[in-house]
């Protein structure tokens, strides 16, 4: 639930200030900015295809899009297919956030030898919590033990050897490593001989598009002028922090935060309750645009009983300096 605990800047008398129209102070749904806008501040729900690697994706969108920047969230290996967020030119600097939202996949475990179907299913109760892992020799960080958790584990369908199961984890999770930790607990030998990410944070498969989607809408927009399949595709950064607190912020403070100020109590209008310290919140304006992501200083309580005293610390600024006016040297 969101508090409103104050009210919105407005200009003094005489003071013009432009926004999207000539005067205008009224709320812009992030979705109607343009294509070229959503191109350089975008995020895109791609279903990777088994083969290539993230990467090479990654390049293919930049140069199907004539954009500059562009980068993945959540790697996945060249033979998993699946959910894979992309983010365009600005809004990759979210793409640590996304990284801590769960994931979930379809996959199936081979196992060497036939085991019986209720013995998997304990296994299955036995690795869902948290487990260590140590990451495979392919993963790109460091070899050393981590604890991660698995939150649901389900088996599907299982003839003694293959098991096709869906699981729900928390991020950095490797399944390659799960299904051999599962074989050798099975005394036996087990591989993940096929994975699908059906879910990256708040992203989900039903919700994806294909690289051929994704460039026959741009064909559409940039030979006919039909942009409304590419703005279909493309989402706005907004999308990428759904899942976080939001605080709404004055106009008179957005340009300070631009520029790497911490957000002080007379800044904020509204703050969901349900914030505590230290956690990584959303800073909007009140047209609902990203401005961005901090770390909380206060609770959402402390916040509604102040009258001053730091509120938030950027961690990731998403929107331009000198998009609003500066009026923080005056005001706040």
């Amino acid at each position: 639930m969101m508090s409103h605990i104050g009210t919105p800047w407005l200009p003094d008398k005489g003071e013009k200030v432009v926004l999207d129209s000539e005067e205008s102070l009224v709320p812009i749904c992030p979705k109607r900015r343009t294509t070229e806008e959503l191109l350089n501040n975008g995020i895109i729900n791609l279903n990777k295809p088994s083969g290539p690697t993230s990467h090479q994706v990654v390049s293919w969108i930049k140069d199907i899009l004539s954009i500059k920047k562009a980068g993945h969230s959540g790697t996945l290996d060249p033979k998993v297919s699946g959910v894979l967020p992309v983010a365009l030119g600005r809004a990759t600097k979210l793409l640590k956030v996304l990284l801590i939202g769960g994931k979930e996949y379809l996959g199936i475990l081979e196992l060497k030898r036939k085991v019986k179907e209720q013995a998997l299913r304990e296994v299955f109760e036995e690795f869902t919590g948290d487990i260590y892992q140590i990451p495979p020799l392919q993963a790109a960080v460091k070899r050393q033990l981590r604890v991660r958790r698995i939150y649901t584990l389900k088996l599907l369908e299982f003839d003694g050897t293959n098991a096709l199961f869906r699981t729900n984890t928390e991020s950095g999770t490797y399944i390659r490593t799960l299904c051999h930790d599962i074989g050798l607990r099975l005394n036996t030998e087990g591989k993940m001989a096929d994975l699908r990410r059906t879910r990256s944070g708040q992203f989900y498969e039903k919700d994806s598009y294909t690289l051929q989607e994704l460039k026959d809408a741009f064909v559409f927009y940039n030979e006919e002028g039909n942009e409304r399949p590419l703005r279909k595709i493309i989402m706005p950064v907004e999308g990428m922090v759904d899942h976080l607190p939001e605080i709404v912020i004055r106009m008179g403070a957005v340009d300070a935060i631009c520029h790497g100020a911490p957000l002080a109590r007379p800044g904020v209008l509204e703050i969901d309750d349900g914030i505590k310290r230290g956690d990584l919140v959303v800073l909007k304006t009140s047209r609902h645009e990203l401005v961005a992501v901090a770390k909380a200083s206060l609770n959402g309580k402390e916040v509604e009983e102040a009258e001053k005293g730091i509120v938030a610390n950027p961690v990731r600024v998403v929107m331009e300096t000198d998009s609003y006016p500066r009026m923080w040297k005056q005001r706040l």
